[in-house]
Formats: structure tokens, sequence, C-alpha cells
């Protein structure tokens, strides 16, 4: 399916107003945080993109957690990301990132945010535009722990038994593949080493309090309850440095400046998500190929 461009125009616009209207409505600051970094986050399987002596931002994440020590309650911001490496059918360079916090909050209360947010985008969309939605957000969304769905259709406990490869592997060929078509569907409660930015659950260190939603198979947001404990989370930073090393994948500066203030300020009880905006549209869409939701795909 390819989408004429004025349809992609319309559609761009109306789901961006839709996005502002739902954060304005519920009294969010929309901010705008640096392009160019001299320190990106080190995640695993993420390359920035070098610009000069800096980086071009792969998330705005830590700035505008910077701006909760600051004082801002409720943040959003729509804006550009890059990633170098990636160009596909789901992938770009570059691409539109929806990233909101809410303070004094966890992720199961961002789990609520999105689905109103999700909801209030397709009504918008379908009643300005005419399109029909190709998954339908009333429908219940499934809730599956990442335990019980690897026990269920994988044959295996990645909490109590950690194994990165086989995790991804299975992650792809199997629990992804198995999602159903036509809802969403969140995965929540992963293991703590794949939640470099999520606190661990009080009751359970082995798991961290993170969810991502799926519209059928596509990934469209990652959420955490994120870490606010200074040395815990240089000691995650560090050890991600390190791996990304052995791997041999390019390795940056540590962010000084975020690890300051989570030492020196103090990062409060907060809770977080970024979802793809050019996903969100192949959601809605039904299109199978990024390119048909962008103005300029190449």
């Amino acid at each position: 399916m390819n989408l004429p461009s004025e349809h992609v125009l319309q559609l761009r616009h109306t789901a961006a107003q839709a996005i502002r209207s739902f954060f304005y409505t519920r009294k969010f600051w929309e901010v705008d945080t640096p392009v160019r970094l001299p320190a990106p986050a080190p995640e695993l399987h993420i390359v920035a993109e070098p610009a000069g002596a800096q980086y071009l931002r792969t998330s705005p994440e830590l700035h505008m957690k910077r701006m909760l020590t600051a004082g801002a309650h409720d943040i959003f911001q729509l804006g550009p990301c890059f990633r170098a490496q990636e160009y596909g059918s789901r992938h770009r360079p570059e691409f539109m990132m929806l990233e909101w916090y809410r303070r004094d909050a966890d992720y199961m209360i961002i789990l609520q945010d999105m689905q109103d947010l999700i909801s209030h985008v397709i009504d918008t969309v379908s009643s300005q535009t005419g399109l029909s939605p190709h998954f339908d957000p009333s429908n219940p969304w499934e809730i599956h722990t990442i335990q019980d769905i690897y026990l269920e259709r994988a044959g295996w406990d990645p909490v109590s038994n950690f194994d990165p490869d086989r995790f991804d592997l299975d992650m792809v060929n199997i629990i992804e593949p198995s999602l159903p078509p036509g809802h969403c569907s969140i995965l929540m409660d992963y293991p703590s080493p794949v939640a470099a930015l999520a606190r661990r659950k009080p009751d359970n260190p082995l798991v961290a309090e993170r969810w991502e939603l799926y519209a059928g198979g596509l990934e469209l947001a990652n959420a955490f309850s994120e870490l606010t404990d200074p040395v815990e989370q240089r000691e995650r930073f560090e050890k991600a440095v390190e791996e990304k090393r052995m791997r041999g994948e390019a390795v940056y500066p540590l962010d000084e400046a975020f690890l300051a203030v989570l030492e020196d300020d103090g990062l409060p009880p907060c809770a977080g998500v970024a979802l793809g905006f050019d996903r969100l549209l192949m959601a809605l869409t039904g299109v199978e190929d990024i390119a048909c939701v962008l103005p300029f795909p190449h």
C-alpha cells in the first residue's frame, strides 16, 4: 500500500496535532533539548551518528530527565532522533520520536497515558482524514509479562536464567510474530540486564519495571519506571560501555553532566516512554514499509 504524498502530509500533520492537543489538555509542558550531544546514552545495539566532534541524539531522554531535576513536572517532546546503521522497512537513520515523562509516577501510570493517547490519535485521525485504522484500541490490550510469555511460547524462563543471545533471537523469531494483528499488546517486566535505564522491581531485583507496546508484531514504544539511583546508573553505564567495546561497537564518553545531576540534585521518582511517531503511522495505516509514511522516504 502506497499513500499519495498529499495524504502522507495530511496524516503526519493531523497525528502530530492530535498528540500535542492530548498533552496540552493534560497540562504537560512541551520542551526541546539539544540535537548534538557530546555523550549519547551508552545503549547496546544503538549506534550514534557522529556530528563533528559530537553526536546526533539517539534520544532526548537524559536531557529531559535533567529538566525534571530542575523543577519541570510533566513534559513531552516530539522531534527528530538519529541512529546510525539502521535502514530497512521499519527503520531509518533519522526518525521522529515522541517522549514524555511524569514526576511521581511509575510505568503503569504511563501505560494509562499510552492507552488514552492512542485512542485520541486514532479518533482524531479517523474523523479528520477518513482513514480507517488497521487496529482498534478499544479492543482489550493484551498484557503479558516477559517471564510468562517466554515460558508459554518459547519454553524457557529468561528472568531466572537470562541468556542475552537466546532472548533476542526468540523475541524476533517467536514472540513478536505470535502477537495478534489488529490488537495492541504490552510486554512488561523485562529481565533487569535488558533495562539499562529502568528501576528494578522492589520485590524482585531480577525484573525491571519496563514495558513495550506492540501493534500486531510492530514495536511502537518503550517505557520505564526510571532508575534514580546515581551509583547504580553509573555502574550500568560503565557495564554497557564495556559490553559495547567487547562487541566491537562504537563507545562514547559517559554523560557526566547527567550523572552529576543525579548525584547532586537527585532525580525525583518518575516514569517515561518513547514512542516512534513514524511507526505509529505505519500501524494506523497498515503499511509494511516505513517509507510509505515519510514525506522524504530516502
